[in-house]
């Protein structure tokens, strides 16, 4: 549609009827604007089929309603209803969620509490109202949540008084605060500005512009000139991180496409040359890595030419020798895999979601086998849900997946091969290839009934790349490979500090604080260990 226009829903019978208002006099102005919606639509229409990348899927999800991926939906806008759940359903006994969407105060766990006391009672007191009893203090208190706004950045403006002899002509000025005369800009300032930056996808000169308007400037070019100079102190805890997740025992990777403006402009000038190899890589890419050992997890990001594969390399070169062969969960894409010298092995799974995907996309087109599919790979789902609830170790959930859902997978499979056996699916059809897929890479797919511990899906690494995707979309693009290493560390340390429930803001500043201790053994400065660091060293976690 147009920009600008209007956005009206037409239907066939509504045009149906303008027609014949049209046939029998002038048309009302409601009318024209039905009329020149439905022509607009039809423009644009035309417009999408004309482009060579439009998909059949483009189309469709241009027209229908709007959908998630789960079964329920899916199935509803292919015009079927979902199969009702039977008592043995492993989700039948999930309990509902709260649908009131609000917090309670547990969840404010970095809310200052102040306790707040009776203003005319006391423990021990006579009641008021019956004047026979006492009155004893409650286990559990009542609250009462204030939430307050205020700037990300703040300022505060130090007037120094000065007095000057009128004699010998000397001033004497009043002597600073400690740490105001060292450093403008706080810890905090930094920590923030990284976190809104990298954390949270807000570019420089929107903040920028929202401090301005607060009488709180603060450049863009300042902003990044923080930002540099906190990555330079606190870049050992990096390293430290990639040395932790080397270790790990699940590994899950992808990547994402990403611009670099200055690799960008290189590409160009080598090919207005004539002097870029038909072997030279051109494309540049996020990848993300996560790494989980023992409850932990580590969020790593790497921005440049290498793929998802090379990037897990270079983190694997890392791990100490000696250690079981870990397990690398991700899509079936050649370029997600390492190359390992023969003395590192790797058990490689691939990802069920993607392939659910597959049969997600032509289930408009061919409802009732997508239906098998879907529900079949939900049974299994809703087990591993299970397993989570139950808090099963890996080896027990290793059982409980044999027991419930290997039955599900291979009556699945045989439905899969039945297909293309007894030709009853085109194997060039939508649905043929995303039967050929599944089978081509079943043995990966199924890795979670032989190996304790290989999960179901690469969905952990997907939602971490989503913060490099917020800051693609908001700020398109790095200008420098520097640049685009400062934005890596600060992603790395905020996403791993989120996975593990752990403050970034706090996490950033206390880095900053103690960069000396950091680079001496930045072991324990890790986001699962600095507070316990802390309380050794004596300065303690100040509430925020």
């Amino acid at each position: 549609m147009k920009p600008g226009c209007e956005v009206i829903e037409v239907n066939f019978e509504e045009l149906t009827a303008l027609m014949e208002r049209a046939r029998q006099g002038p048309l009302g102005k409601e009318d024209c604007q039905r009329l020149q919606s439905a022509i607009d639509v039809l423009s644009h229409l035309i417009d999408m089929i004309g482009d060579k990348d439009t998909t059949i899927s483009r189309l469709r999800a241009l027209l229908a309603k709007p959908s998630t991926e789960k079964t329920s939906k899916v199935l509803e806008q292919a015009g079927l209803g979902a199969t009702p759940k039977s008592s043995s359903s492993p989700s039948s006994s999930a309990k509902p969620k709260p649908g009131h969407g609000r917090n309670g105060a547990a969840a404010y766990r970095e809310a200052r509490h102040i306790p707040v006391t009776h203003a005319t009672l006391t423990p021990g007191d006579r009641c008021p109202r019956c004047l026979k009893g006492k009155v004893y203090r409650q286990k559990d208190p009542a609250l009462r949540i204030r939430v307050v706004g205020q700037a990300p950045i703040e300022a505060t403006v130090y007037e120094l008084e000065r007095l000057r002899c009128n004699l010998c002509g000397d001033v004497f000025e009043a002597e600073a605060p400690e740490g105001v005369a060292d450093k403008k800009y706080d810890e905090t300032a930094a920590a923030m500005i990284a976190l809104l930056r990298y954390g949270s996808g807000v570019p420089f000169y929107r903040l920028d512009r929202l401090e301005a308007s607060l009488g709180i400037p603060l450049p863009s070019s300042t902003q990044w000139e923080i930002v540099a100079e906190t990555a330079a102190g606190i870049h050992p805890a990096l390293d430290e991180l990639i040395r932790q997740a080397a270790q790990g025992e699940v590994f899950y990777n992808d990547d994402t496409s990403m611009k670099i403006l200055a690799l960008a402009d290189a590409n160009r000038t080598k090919v207005k040359e004539a002097s870029l190899s038909s072997h030279e890589r051109t494309g540049l890419f996020t990848s993300g890595i996560v790494s989980t050992r023992q409850g932990q997890r580590v969020a790593l990001f790497f921005t440049g030419r290498r793929h998802a594969g090379e990037n897990f390399a270079r983190v694997l070169a890392h791990r100490a020798e000696g250690l079981s062969p870990p397990i690398q969960m991700c899509d079936a894409l050649s370029r997600n895999l390492p190359k390992l010298p023969k003395k590192l092995e790797i058990m490689v799974g691939n990802c069920n979601a993607h392939a659910r995907r597959h049969f997600v996309e032509v289930t408009p087109n061919f409802p009732e086998q997508c239906r098998f599919v879907l529900e079949s790979l939900g049974q299994v789902y809703g087990y591993d849900a299970q397993a989570e609830e139950q808090g099963l170790s890996p080896e027990e959930r290793l059982r409980f997946h044999q027991d419930h859902s290997l039955p599900v997978m291979n009556a699945l499979h045989a439905w899969l091969e039945a297909q293309f056996a007894e030709k009853k699916v085109e194997p060039n059809s939508g649905l043929g290839s995303a039967i050929a897929y599944a089978l081509r890479h079943w043995d990966r797919l199924t890795l979670f009934l032989r190996q304790a511990g290989a999960p179901l899906d690469s969905n952990i690494v997907e939602r971490a790349l989503k913060r490099a995707i917020l800051h693609r979309k908001n700020s398109l693009f790095y200008k420098t490979e520097n640049g685009a290493e400062v934005g890596d560390l600060f992603m790395s340390l905020i996403h791993t500090c989120e996975l593990n429930g752990v403050n970034p803001f706090d996490y950033l500043t206390e880095l900053q604080k103690h960069a000396t201790e950091l680079a001496r053994d930045p072991a324990v400065w890790m986001p699962w260990n600095y507070r316990q660091t802390l309380e050794q060293v004596g300065t303690g976690v100040d509430s925020l």
